[in-house]
């Protein structure tokens, strides 16, 4: 419980029949409001809260924030009024939940590619070093080893801060969180105190959602243009917009590079299926994480435990005991032949997995490719996801990823446009992905590599807007080890 006062502390606001209540909860869903609620009228990519004002107050709501004060105001409810109501949540739920992001260091990392690896590292890696550590990633939220179930990249604000509160509770003295660029410009992240930025890398992705590339470069960009001057921003140089990412933040700026002088550096001594051989600034190290775009997420945690204060001889003595992330480059072999499940789901995320893949199979391997993309989100990267995988591969196998309310036809029909008339023909086109796989694990041969890419850690098949139960390490295990 809080007083209305508290809550709107930071936020710029004109009101109506203000008093200062007392605030049992707060909620931007309607159907969640109880007597005593504060409920905050978002206008929503699909849906605009302020049509449920009146729903709210019915069920008790005694204080509105809105964008667009409603045409008839009760005398017995609070309107305050402000111009972005998407951030004023964000400001309101920090201040709700007694400000948990200033309870302990918060460290954030935007990119298109990386992010799970990093955070779920980072957090493997300072829990390892004596630390008590929350996680907020698109996999799993942790607080130490309690897991608690994860729905999007990042959560909405309140479950947000609520998080945050619990681990600041709990003592957490770090928290490791991936930052989407959803979050970034729907203010989810509104009201937080960040000591740390990363950037990873930025590739054609969520066009659906941003419409231009300059647009969705600008919403990685606004994470950094907010961080305070006590934090850190960290970005990776060889990305083509990693330094524009630094050129309005008030952070102090570092680098990390395998290809230019930088911060901090790396550099690949040997690369093979069995884990990487690396140099990191100057000290050999051997991981077990595989492929040069792991070379980058390793030196970013490298890095972000050297900026936190860990000395270098720690950093790379606890890195070299870190284990992949869950469905990331991970194995499942069996009956001679050796599958790999990876979440990649953008071209260049596809392209990175494939080139390690290829630098490390032998002559008389083969690789097979099992690929789909999924429905509702950018279609403009089928083709060039399909054209990747068909010049990388010995056979590729086209299926139905998370087609949700898309005809899983029509997004292989985008998919087979990617191809020229060769590939077409070699191609196969397996629309029900546990056949795909099947057809897969049968094609390959003793020594054949098969790659399972697009969903990785996820454990369902959303068609229609219904999740089914469905796991690519599950059914690969079913099918080799039967």
């Amino acid at each position: 419980m809080k007083k209305l006062s508290e809550i709107l502390q930071g936020l710029t606001y004109q009101s109506v029949n203000y008093r200062d209540v007392e605030v049992e909860k707060i909620t931007f869903d309607s159907r969640a409001v109880e007597p005593g609620t504060l409920f905050v009228a978002q206008v929503g990519v699909h849906v605009d809260g302020h049509k449920f004002i009146g729903s709210a107050i019915e069920k008790g709501a005694s204080v509105v924030l809105c964008q667009t004060l409603p045409e008839h105001q009760l005398s017995g409810v609070v309107y305050i009024q402000t111009a972005d109501s998407s951030m004023a949540l964000g400001i309101a739920a920090s201040n709700f939940f007694g400000n948990p992001s200033q309870r302990l260091k918060l460290i954030g990392i935007t990119g298109t590619n990386g992010k799970t690896t990093t955070v779920t590292l980072l957090q493997r890696m300072f829990r390892q070093l004596g630390y008590s550590v929350g996680l907020l990633s698109t996999v799993v939220n942790k607080i130490d080893e309690q897991e608690i179930p994860s729905t999007h990249t990042t959560p909405d604000a309140i479950e947000l801060n609520s998080l945050l509160r619990q681990m600041a509770d709990h003592g957490c003295e770090y928290c490791f969180m991936e930052v989407s660029s959803h979050a970034i410009v729907q203010q989810r992240i509104a009201g937080l105190h960040f000591v740390g930025g990363i950037f990873s890398n930025i590739t054609h992705d969520h066009l659906d959602f941003h419409k231009t590339f300059a647009d969705y470069i600008a919403a990685k960009k606004a994470f950094f243009d907010h961080l305070p001057a006590t934090a850190f921003a960290l970005t990776n140089i060889d990305d083509r917009n990693g330094m524009v990412m630094l050129q309005n933040t008030a952070a102090s700026k570092h680098t990390y590079s395998l290809q230019s002088v930088a911060d901090f550096n790396c550099r690949i001594v040997e690369n093979t299926l069995q884990g990487l051989l690396l140099s990191i600034d100057g000290k050999e190290v051997w991981t077990r994480l595989v492929g040069r775009f792991n070379a980058y997420n390793l030196l970013a945690i490298y890095a972000t435990a050297r900026l936190c204060g860990i000395s270098q001889n720690e950093a790379l003595t606890v890195l070299s005991t870190l284990q992949a992330a869950e469905g990331r480059f991970e194995y499942v072999n069996g009956s001679g032949k050796m599958a790999i499940v990876d979440y990649a789901h953008t071209p260049d995320a596809l392209k990175n997995v494939l080139q390690t893949i290829n630098d490390i199979m032998s002559d008389d391997q083969r690789l097979i490719v099992v690929v789909g993309c999924g429905g509702d989100r950018d279609a403009l990267k089928r083709p060039v996801m399909s054209k990747i995988a068909a010049e990388m591969c010995n056979t590729l196998i086209l299926t139905s990823d998370n087609p949700r309310t898309e005809d899983p036809e029509r997004i292989l029909d985008d998919m087979e446009a990617g191809l020229n008339t060769a590939q077409k023909e070699n191609a196969l086109r397996i629309t029900d992905r546990r056949q795909a796989i099947k057809t897969a694990c049968t094609l390959a041969k003793n020594g054949d590599i098969i790659l399972v890419a697009g969903k990785g850690h996820e454990k369902y098949q959303e068609v229609n807007g219904v999740r089914h139960h469905f796991d690519d390490k599950e059914e690969l295990n079913n099918i080799l080890n039967a």
